[in-house]
């Protein structure tokens, strides 16, 4: 009797197992609910003041039941360097951080981002092509983020977090997922397509970013804004996946070339990036993290200012 009981209940923590190894890259409210519990899950909160006011304190008020913060402003998961801000820091400090976090690499993770906007989930994106780049593949966003969480009414906690304990978490560079300024301009002469990730005003030239020194867009670049990937349901935003054909029909891209995705310094450009390598299944994509704030520090690459072919890019969006 004794040892049918223990039997069974291998067979459940092994099922558990199974179910959290099989993560899809976008999970749901209900999925992460039924899952909580689930040994070597960690539920990761990425809010900061990118949202409009998230931080350690919002979080401590309100949070997913035994999830984790870490700021994605402010605890290294991009730097400046150079004069360029957004990179991808060192991979040492990359593995201290997420180590700190109680993350090893049985460690299946799920990120949390506010869900209050299209900018805040290019955190959780951000963060989850941090984990691949390290090697890391149980990984996940949660859709609609901790605002979808909370419209759908699944239990929320509050009060001071208790300490985690460390890990150690062991990172595999993938290199092919993050493309330099070298590959970009060697992008130009080949088939390799860019896709620029922010809104159309940039992408025209209308307007500039503070971290960019020079108005307009990569030559031959093609417009797949972020934001266009979302939709609003009662004030928490999720991925419209539905539409997405239509949007990559719209761009012109092709499954099966290599992509470059880029905006202005790595943010924006890591929601195209989650969207065509996670989502739309395209095979060899990377991301520019320095973008354009890195392609023009140099007065020596070519702008274009992109004014043809808006018409069509605003008619797609409305």
């Amino acid at each position: 009797m004794l040892r049918a009981l223990v039997l069974a209940l291998s067979a459940l923590w092994l099922s558990a197992q199974v179910q959290a190894s099989e993560i899809s890259p976008l999970v749901e409210a209900e999925w992460l609910d039924q899952h909580l519990n689930d040994e070597n899950l960690v539920v990761l909160d990425v809010r900061s003041s990118i949202d409009g006011g998230g931080d350690r304190q919002s979080f401590e008020a309100a949070r997913i039941p035994g999830s984790r913060y870490s700021s994605y402003t402010d605890d290294g998961w991009r730097e400046e360097r150079d004069d360029v801000a957004g990179l991808l820091p060192e991979i040492e400090p990359l593995q201290e951080l997420i180590g700190s976090l109680g993350i090893d690499n049985d460690t299946t993770v799920v990120i949390v981002p506010a869900g209050t906007g299209p900018t805040d989930f290019g955190s959780a994106a951000r963060v989850y092509w941090t984990f691949k780049i390290l090697g890391h593949d149980e990984v996940a966003i949660l859709d609609g983020g901790f605002a979808g969480w909370q419209q759908q009414g699944f239990d929320v906690a509050s009060g001071p977090v208790p300490a985690t304990e460390a890990k150690q978490f062991h990172a595999t560079l993938r290199e092919e997922l993050i493309a330099t300024t070298e590959q970009v301009e060697q992008a130009r002469q080949s088939q390799t397509q860019l896709v620029d990730a922010r809104p159309s005003d940039y992408f025209t030239g209308e307007t500039i970013s503070p971290a960019v020194r020079t108005a307009g867009t990569i030559p031959g670049a093609r417009s797949l804004p972020h934001h266009s990937n979302f939709g609003d349901r009662a004030g928490a935003y999720y991925l419209d996946r539905e539409g997405l054909s239509s949007r990559i029909n719209t761009a012109e891209l092709d499954r099966n070339a290599r992509t470059i995705t880029f905006c202005n310094t790595g943010h924006w450009a890591a929601t195209d990036w989650f969207v065509l390598s996670e989502v739309a299944g395209f095979d060899n994509v990377a991301m520019y993290d320095g973008s354009m704030a890195a392609w023009t520090i140099s007065d020596s690459r070519p702008v274009q200012l992109a004014r043809r072919g808006l018409e069509r890019l605003q008619e797609a969006l409305d």
